[in-house]
């Protein structure tokens, strides 16, 4: 990831979310509240899960796996974020921003494949109740989370090494708050049809993959939630589902706007950076609360953990 020979830029230049020096001030602030709350929210969950024998089953496994990557996700994309509204020049070395792009890219894929993971959990949960325990298996879940950062490793070296066999050369401002695909491409004095390649052949098997496990899965557990005769069981169900659905929905529809959108797509700049700002700093904000403190279990450890405080 270090290779520069390849290379006469030896730096870039992040573009940052805007250029208004009004907007600057308010932004930091915003965004520095986002980070807290993601940071806070997360290594809690972690906490909570890690040291709590009550919350020792396979949902809370993938939920304090969730938290990991959210935790780490925004940390490689946001601190770079506030700087753009401090600095008046956000620089970036090249190993740097190839850095920074593949642990994007690691934490961006794990974050599908653990969502699919969770979709798995609950159709076990759900549809198999009592082979739950035995089909959830510790075993059964440290594979699963293994393969989790088995596959987002592999995806994103080859993203990377990729990215490394790209001239770059003149122009060295990026069009961005952090070292993406696209943004860097652009910037290219050689040929993409690899990495372009790349984007649609890893990216489309991550998406075909996630998104059909989660559909599948979800078709089962709703013809199964329907046959509950309690209309408050039925309540209950749909409401963990409908959670976990919004958070899905958001995520996977922002990436598919930035990365999958059609060539001759008149989407700005500006549009492409709102969308990556909900996948890299909202959902992992957002997922401690949709996934973990609507749950009443979490809630009710909290309570004696804030209690004994």
């Amino acid at each position: 990831m270090t290779r520069c020979n390849n290379s006469t830029v030896t730096e870039f230049v992040l573009e940052g979310l805007t250029n208004r020096p009004e907007l600057q001030l308010p932004l930091f602030f915003l965004f520095l509240v986002i980070y807290g709350v993601t940071v806070v929210g997360n290594l809690g969950m972690i906490l909570l899960i890690t040291f709590n024998s009550k919350l020792q089953s396979p949902m809370y496994f993938f939920l304090g796996n969730l938290s990991f990557l959210d935790l780490f996700y925004s940390s490689v994309v946001t601190p770079k974020l506030l700087g753009n509204f401090v600095w008046e020049k956000n620089v970036i070395s090249y190993p740097g921003c190839m850095t920074q792009l593949f642990f994007f890219c690691v934490f961006a894929i794990g974050e599908c494949f653990m969502l699919s993971a969770m979709a798995y959990d609950r159709y076990v949960a759900i549809c198999n109740p009592l082979l739950y325990s035995v089909t959830m298996s510790q075993k059964v879940c440290n594979v699963l989370v293994i393969g989790v950062y088995t596959v987002s490793t592999l995806g994103a070296l080859a993203h990377t090494v990729a990215m490394t066999r790209v001239s770059f050369c003149g122009d060295n401002v990026v069009h961005h708050y952090f070292c993406d695909i696209f943004p860097l491409l652009k910037l290219a004095c050689s040929s993409t049809h690899i990495n372009v390649l790349l984007v649609i052949l890893v990216g489309g098997f991550n998406l075909l993959t996630t998104t059909s496990t989660i559909f599948i899965t979800y078709v089962f557990i709703i013809v199964s939630i329907l046959r509950i005769p309690s209309a408050e069981g039925r309540s209950k169900a749909f409401g963990t589902c409908g959670s976990h659905l919004t958070a899905v929905g958001v995520f996977y529809g922002s990436l598919i706007f930035m990365y999958f959108k059609p060539s001759a797509s008149t989407s700005s700049m500006a549009q492409e950076k709102v969308a990556s700002v909900f996948y890299t700093t909202v959902i992992p904000m957002l997922n401690p609360l949709i996934y973990s403190l609507r749950n009443k279990d979490v809630k009710n450890v909290l309570r004696k953990v804030m209690g004994m405080r």
